[in-house]
């Protein structure tokens, strides 16, 4: 199983990221967590457009969705060997709605529908191609969930947007590989249920006993060397900030 980090800025693009998404491969198989702001583009460096089998979605703000209707228009609209099959999306109550919504002008209301074959997420177990993957409700003023993806004895666990939560220290469990967001900085941002900070991340990590932490959705005015910093205090296995188009081995 590998991961690509296709973006991991929060809140909006940096000049250097998209914002979140992640491909995750294994067995031929290519499902993406996440499809925010630039996030198309920067996808068809790794792999072809319409080569994916799966999409995650996290939940339903801009930064981690909007670029789910540029893909509706290439997936809708392409000529070149007809309109594609729909491909299995995965996200909270409302995704269908939400996007075409945000699109606003789709040919019909069902228009996403017949290019995005459309699965309500409730915290559970089920398999996407050949991952096993687990789903919990996690802090975040939407409905929002942490997902960990399971294949040949080892694991991923992506917290989505989050605070601080019991349901993803359990969820992260002894994962091999924990992608956690640190949007915030310790000592300065101070919201509950919205987001952790690397301090947070780091302490969120060690109860859960992950092998190794990967920060990611750090927003272009947070400076990421304070959260890895941070993180590396309270936790003491490996820690490193997600870099955008960079693999990691799981």
């Amino acid at each position: 199983m590998k991961l690509t980090v296709v973006g991991c800025s929060g809140s909006f693009p940096s000049a250097e990221s998209a914002c979140s998404s992640y491909l995750v491969e294994a067995d031929g198989f290519r499902l993406l967590l996440d499809m925010g702001n630039g996030a198309l583009g920067e996808l068809q460096r790794h792999c072809g457009l319409y080569d994916l089998d799966a999409i995650f979605l996290s939940h339903l703000h801009a930064d981690h969705c909007i670029d789910m209707c540029a893909y509706f228009v290439a997936r809708y609209y392409r000529h070149d060997g007809g309109r594609c099959d729909p491909l299995p999306v995965y996200g909270p109550e409302g995704t269908e709605q939400r996007l075409t919504t945000a699109y606003a002008d789709t040919p019909t209301a069902s228009s996403m529908s017949e290019v995005f074959d459309f699965h309500t997420v409730k915290p559970a177990t089920f398999e996407i191609g050949p991952f096993t993957v687990h789903t919990e409700r996690v802090r975040h003023p939407v409905e929002a969930y942490a997902i960990r993806i399971e294949h040949g004895g080892k694991s991923l666990t992506y917290s989505g947007d989050t605070g601080v939560t019991d349901a993803l220290d359990e969820l992260a469990r002894d994962t091999d590989l924990f992608l956690c967001e640190a949007a915030f900085t310790h000592g300065k941002e101070k919201i509950p249920d919205l987001h952790l900070n690397g301090r947070e991340a780091g302490e969120s990590a060690g109860r859960a006993g992950a092998r190794r932490l990967l920060l990611t959705h750090i927003p272009p005015w947070t400076d990421p060397a304070v959260n890895l910093a941070d993180a590396r205090e309270v936790f003491d296995g490996p820690v490193e900030l997600a870099v955008p188009r960079v693999t990691y081995e799981i």
